[in-house]
């Protein structure tokens, strides 16, 4: 798999861990970012007026069948933090409602929710969600114990950041929907990780990340939303909407894609980027899928703390561990200037984790020199 690195434009001198956080453009689709880049700049207008809105049904149809939906059900946004929040501003709830969110969500949304919540005096609910994750019942019975009658809102990530779980969320949604329960689910990690198809998860909104698994450039996400809701659905940039240039029939598709002067190239590149993922990258996940699950056994071995899951459906391609609690201070910064090796390090919960992401650059070799370093170093 050595080979599939020239694929990729990552320093070759470094060992490269860190794929979940920004993801790593191939070279074939940055090269077509950069002529999408050179079309705008030769001809402004007639790109932004013209060209910019088939080439965004052409990705919007792309991306609808790879996520399983309508392509009139998908916006693109920058990242998912930025799509979640358009959310949370839209929603109309009352004194007293509650949001339920697991403890495992992504900290920038977190804070994102009790910064609204503490305005619009909505209780922001971190359900607790025990460690290590042994079983699907177990998960259910555990989120399932914060819903009330006040819930209104339930948000969830079907993988999560911090500690890299793909959650079994497919209960959850049904739960929500027998109460009458709005489900916003962050799917950042997911599209080109794992499979989905949103029609049959049920949920009512969900994003994810082109940028990371997928490979596209960086700026490059969506946000599904339900025909059922595009009507009280609104951006938090309001610009010219039906009044503008945007052919397409739907308002709601009008209010969001012209948001003013931007970039649209990241976006644009969404079809090439599928193709990368179905004739390089699906084939070769079998082997990341394959070397997550002996770094799950390494982990344990050569740290000595437990695993935070049984392992199984639990992971894909990335892997948080617990550090043991004598760690040296600043090993981040030791395994990059000493080994070269890029990997995330974090404090969650009080407990400091490693947490490692394989992609198909990734080799024996890249996991081997990381063990060697961690046993050197603790």
């Amino acid at each position: 798999m050595n080979d599939l690195k020239d694929l990729f434009l990552l320093d070759p001198t470094m060992t490269f861990l860190n794929h979940g956080s920004y993801g790593a453009c191939p070279v074939p689709i940055f090269k077509e970012y950069q002529d999408y880049q050179k079309q705008l700049e030769k001809q402004p207008v007639r790109f932004l007026t013209d060209h910019v809105y088939t080439k965004l049904e052409n990705s919007r149809i792309a991306l609808s069948y790879f996520v399983g939906c309508n392509q009139d059900e998908i916006i693109f946004f920058p990242n998912p933090t930025t799509a979640i929040t358009n959310v949370i501003y839209n929603l109309g709830l009352n004194k007293g409602d509650e949001v339920l969110m697991s403890s495992h969500e992504y900290g920038a949304l977190v804070r994102s929710w009790n910064d609204w919540g503490k305005k619009n005096q909505v209780k922001i609910i971190q359900q607790e969600i025990s460690l290590p994750m042994t079983t699907d019942e177990k998960f259910v019975e555990e989120f399932s114990k914060g819903i009330n009658s006040k819930t209104k809102v339930i948000f969830l990530s079907h993988i999560t950041s911090a500690t890299a779980l793909i959650f079994p969320i497919q209960r959850i949604i049904e739960i929500a929907k027998e109460k009458g329960i709005l489900t916003i689910i962050d799917g950042a990690h997911v599209p080109a990780h794992i499979p989905l198809n949103i029609k049959e998860l049920g949920c009512d909104f969900y994003t994810g990340a082109c940028h990371k698994w997928l490979c596209g450039p960086k700026g490059s996400s969506f946000l599904y939303v339900d025909k059922k809701h595009q009507t009280w659905i609104r951006p938090l940039v309001i610009s010219w909407g039906k009044e503008g240039d945007d052919p397409t029939p739907s308002e709601f598709l009008q209010n969001f894609q012209w948001q003013g002067t931007r970039d649209l190239s990241a976006f644009l590149t969404i079809p090439i980027a599928i193709d990368f993922y179905k004739n390089v990258i699906h084939h070769n996940q079998l082997f990341c899928k394959e070397l997550i699950h002996n770094v799950y056994s390494e982990f344990h071995s050569v740290l000595g703390t437990p695993p935070i899951s049984t392992g199984g459906n639990w992971l894909g391609q990335m892997l948080s561990h617990p550090l043991p609690d004598n760690s040296p201070a600043g090993l981040k910064e030791k395994l990059w200037h000493e080994y070269k090796i890029e990997i995330p390090i974090f404090y969650w919960q009080g407990k400091q984790y490693i947490r490692i992401s394989i992609q198909i650059y990734n080799s024996i070799k890249d996991v081997e020199l990381l063990m060697r370093a961690l046993q050197s170093l603790n």
